[in-house]
């Protein structure tokens, strides 16, 4: 699948929103879980439940965790971490654009490996992933420095 970013070898983010194609090309190309962090109130193609449909039937584990600029805050990133979890490995996370996806795995990695917010944000640099000018990017900084 082009326009994907390995994070590792257990995290990727595609940087766009997949369509029922590029579902069964994850599975395909082995990826066990997708990650929606669209709301439901985006404009999209492919709904939420619609989505989970064609994800399991592709033999994704499916989840839907929601995230926007307004909703994104300590708790929603624990619990999204927590969830993350329980996944079957390798993870496909995607939103829109990748910015929300890159975010919350970046997140994700800063506590699980102790990284500061400057080497959170420079592991997301190193991929191709800048996050550096975005207000998302303030918080994944703020996020990881309160969790190193």
């Amino acid at each position: 699948m082009d326009n994907v970013i390995n994070i590792d070898s257990n995290l990727s983010v595609a940087r766009f929103a997949p369509c029922s194609a590029d579902l069964k090309k994850a599975a395909e190309q082995g990826f066990m879980s997708i990650v929606n962090f669209r709301t439901s109130e985006e404009k999209q193609e492919v709904q939420p439940g619609e989505e989970q449909r064609l994800a399991e039937r592709a033999g994704l584990t499916y989840l839907h965790h929601p995230v926007s600029a307004e909703t994104l805050d300590d708790v929603t990133v624990d619990i999204f971490r927590h969830r993350l979890a329980k996944l079957p490995t390798p993870v496909l996370l995607h939103c829109a654009s990748g910015k929300r996806a890159g975010a919350m795995a970046l997140m994700a990695r800063a506590v699980e490996d102790g990284l500061t917010g400057e080497e959170a944000i420079a592991l997301g640099q190193k991929y191709g992933l800048d996050l550096s000018e975005e207000k998302i990017g303030a918080f994944v900084k703020s996020y990881a420095d309160r969790n190193a």
